[in-house]
């Protein structure tokens, strides 16, 4: 458990929260309406909160980008703070080792409950948790040896050779370019190098290519860090962030006309969308909370945000709908059925957001 840093930007916090809000659940209250509201506006939108079958791309794609971006911008700003402190390179590539393990150890038991650590074969042994603490080693050792553009030659040059790979390197039985289901080279490479299960059987998308374009999102991230913590006003700031952030994302849609945007196989031209939009995003919080001084709202966000790491462990262990049901079912009995599962998962959010409550209250984070 640590306290938080009195100095540290209310954005950031509040759009990893906003982050967080949808990766733990809170997707469900909005497809939980679908069809029934009377609304087509309602069910037009719906669509966005489900991850497109292979290439396309809608929101619910652009959310775990988002959080490793986040943890770009918030490693900027701790690695800074160790470097101030004195703190020594190879004392902070420690850190941020420990920081790796832990997390790709937490991964498995998350991605395993209940863990068969007596049939090896079956345990999938890549998770979010280890892209996470992966991209945020590599990120590191990229932030405190190179500079911003020292950074961004590594992400081109990281998403250029994975560009090449997958059209130049044939998959036996298929070919050079093969970007199918059944024909990637991605996929090929976790079915002969990745040990245990892999998601779908013969893929996984957090497997081990993968990784690398991945990392270049919280690369991305903590060159927004680097921005944020420049001496220029707000507003100048903000509108860096917007401007990088549209270029990007309009990169990545004119790479997608040839190498398709796509979730599953971390494309280069996916990676470039999310990082702009990711960017976009975080100018619009930071100028919103921070240089405008618009902060209530953000409240709800900063509540998650700030204990980020609990939620999601708290909602991967704890059923809170059946809990939500037995508080407040006798509530909304009375409504139309259909509705049911709307409150359900509203009430569940209810006691996600006042457990996290009590430990804001008394100062209590999470911390890795």
């Amino acid at each position: 458990m640590t306290k938080p840093n009195n100095n540290r930007l209310l954005s950031i916090d509040a759009l990893r929260g906003f982050d967080m809000f949808f990766i733990a659940g809170g997707a469900t209250i909005f497809l939980a309406m679908q069809g029934i509201t009377g609304l087509p506006w309602v069910d037009a939108i719906l669509p966005q909160f489900r991850h497109v079958p292979w290439h396309g791309f809608v929101f619910w794609d652009l959310i775990m980008p988002l959080f490793l971006f986040i943890t770009g911008v918030s490693m900027s700003f701790s690695l800074n703070k160790g470097i101030e402190l004195g703190l020594s390179k190879t004392v902070l590539y420690k850190k941020v080792a420990i920081r790796m393990l832990i997390l790709i150890g937490l991964g498995i038991l998350i991605k395993n409950t209940a863990t068969p650590i007596f049939d090896p074969s079956q345990i999938r042994f890549v998770s979010v948790l280890g892209r996470i603490g992966f991209a945020s080693f590599i990120g590191a050792l990229l932030y405190l040896n190179y500079s911003a553009r020292g950074q961004v030659y590594w992400i081109t040059g990281i998403l250029l050779s994975y560009y090449a790979i997958l059209f130049l390197v044939p998959v036996p039985g298929y070919g050079a370019g093969n970007l199918s289901f059944e024909g990637n080279i991605v996929g090929w490479i976790d079915r002969a190098l990745l040990p245990g299960r892999l998601l779908n059987g013969t893929y996984d998308e957090l497997g081990l290519l993968t990784q690398f374009p991945a990392l270049c999102i919280t690369v991305f991230g903590c060159l927004a860090g680097k921005i944020l913590q420049e001496s220029k006003n707000g507003n100048e700031k903000a509108l860096t962030l917007l401007a990088l952030g549209a270029g990007i994302a309009a990169i990545g849609v004119v790479w997608g006309l040839h190498f398709p945007i796509n979730k599953k196989l971390w494309t280069s031209s996916f990676i470039m969308l999310t990082s702009g939009l990711s960017f976009m995003l975080m100018a619009a919080f930071y100028w919103l909370i921070d240089v405008k001084g618009y902060q209530k709202w953000a409240f709800f966000f900063k509540v998650i945000g700030l204990n980020s790491l609990t939620v999601y462990f708290l909602y991967h262990f704890i059923k809170f709908g059946p809990i939500s049901h037995k508080l407040f079912g006798g509530i909304y009995a009375p409504l139309p059925e259909q509705w049911y599962s709307v409150f359900q998962a509203l009430g569940a959010w209810g006691i996600i957001w006042y457990l996290l409550y009590v430990l804001y209250k008394n100062r209590l984070f999470v911390k890795i």
